[in-house]
């Protein structure tokens, strides 16, 4: 019976955090997953203050997310000389009310599966089920359609929500004539190495130039001799007689491969070509998203996470907004029902804002500093207050953490997205 069921489509982090809110607010559904077992892929992410307090709401506060992290303490860009260009406090220490957590991306998936199947059991789950496309029916229910090894099958249910990433069929059937995926010129290479964690222990480091930079934050807490598992991020823009072929996305290279591009950059305080080989892998991607798309909804289907807006990672907040957009889908389904309603209701609220973030994010987001830096002084600089005025670069961060939904005061004067206890009416 189609009821007032639904399908998630990806089992990704958005998709399991669908699954956890539909669950928790008491609406039927079947989450179908592509692969046949999940499992722990990725490096680090963080999940900023807006996304911690919901998945806090969820069940999941500090003593899960410690188990697969440890909370950021500061933000912090340096410039190619090693100079701060600015730093600040994060999370609790910024007088948030929720923390900002630097996690392992594998073992946070694996935390809401497992969470997800303790919940609604593992029926609710059905893995080796990819998704091809959907069929609206008259009486507003939708057909899903989808390859299986036994076969291909489909399933019907009031509402369809596509959780598969960047690579959604389900985008491209809604939107068929949607440009290919954009590719701005930048590689990363991803990799963890176990080291001691440099500043406050728990900080997120931006460092060297808008072209030409590492990300470095550690994922785990200190073991008995102080080191933790270390994240780090290798990116740099290539030139326009540079070409590149590869798609791959977590394509495993050596890091001899790429680590001679970043042996400048060594300080009294940090040696990054150190840093980099002592990884056992290292994996490179292109650093890609997707044009905004008009609206994230057709009838009884709508798009999350990066099927709906993949991003740029600059601003840290891929992830933090896929968890966002779970909430306030289930929010719309409880103010107006499991129906189509809830859907254009949740589009109206986030396709226009967030369409915004990932352009902004595109345009280098909070590493936008960077690029101020090196339009004004080329980069090298003796005080940063000379080249971008303290007020300046403090009102740059503010405009960014608003538009990306986690300036302090409104997220703390927020009430909850859901109430606790809140049901949908059958």
């Amino acid at each position: 019976m189609t009821g007032n069921r639904v399908i998630i489509a990806g089992g990704g982090i958005g998709g399991l955090a669908v699954a956890l809110t539909l669950h928790e607010i008491g609406v039927p559904f079947t989450l179908y997953e592509a692969v046949r077992e999940l499992k722990p892929l990725g490096v680090g992410i963080n999940l900023q203050p807006n996304a911690v307090r919901e998945l806090s709401d969820m069940g999941l506060g500090p003593e899960a997310l410690d188990g697969v992290g440890l909370p950021a303490r500061e933000w912090a860009l340096v410039g190619l000389n090693g100079r701060d260009i600015y730093a600040e406090p994060r999370g609790l220490q910024a007088g948030y009310m929720w923390p900002q957590y630097a996690v392992h991306r594998g073992a946070f998936h694996m935390l809401l599966y497992r969470t997800l199947l303790e919940r609604a059991g593992p029926e609710a789950v059905k893995t080796g089920s990819r998704v091809t496309g959907y069929r609206k029916e008259a009486d507003g229910t939708v057909t899903a359609f989808f390859e299986h090894a036994d076969g291909p099958f489909q399933d019907r249910a009031a509402l369809l929500i596509s959780g598969e990433g960047i690579h959604s069929a389900l985008r491209a059937q809604m939107h068929p004539d949607q440009p290919p995926i954009h590719w701005g010129g930048a590689l990363m290479w991803r990799g963890v190495t176990r080291a001691k964690p440099i500043r406050t222990g728990s900080s997120f480091v931006g460092l060297g130039t808008h072209r030409h930079r590492m990300v470095i934050y550690p994922i785990s807490a200190p073991d008995q001799n102080g080191e933790a598992l270390v994240n780090w991020i290798a990116e740099r823009t290539l030139d326009d007689n540079e070409a590149w072929q590869e798609t791959g996305w977590f394509r495993p290279v050596s890091v001899d491969s790429f680590a001679h591009h970043f042996d400048g950059f060594r300080y009294d305080w940090l040696d990054v070509p150190a840093l980099l080989r002592g990884a056992e892998v290292a994996y490179e991607n292109p650093m890609i998203d997707r044009d905004p798309v008009p609206t994230w909804v057709d009838g009884p289907v709508a798009l999350m996470g990066d099927a709906a807006h993949a991003m740029y990672p600059t601003g840290s907040n891929g992830a933090s907004q896929a968890v966002i957009d779970a909430r306030t889908l289930g929010v719309c389904l409880l103010e107006h029902g499991v129906s189509p309603d809830a859907l254009a209701a949740f589009d109206a609220g986030l396709c226009g804002p967030v369409s915004q973030l990932v352009l902004r994010n595109r345009g280098a987001g909070p590493f936008g500093l960077l690029n101020m830096v090196h339009e004004r002084c080329g980069g090298t600089f003796e005080d940063i207050d000379t080249v971008i005025p303290a007020d300046e670069r403090a009102a740059f961060m503010a405009d960014y953490k608003r538009a990306a939904g986690f300036a302090i005061d409104a997220l703390n004067a927020a009430p909850r997205t859901i109430a606790e206890g809140a049901q949908v009416r059958a």
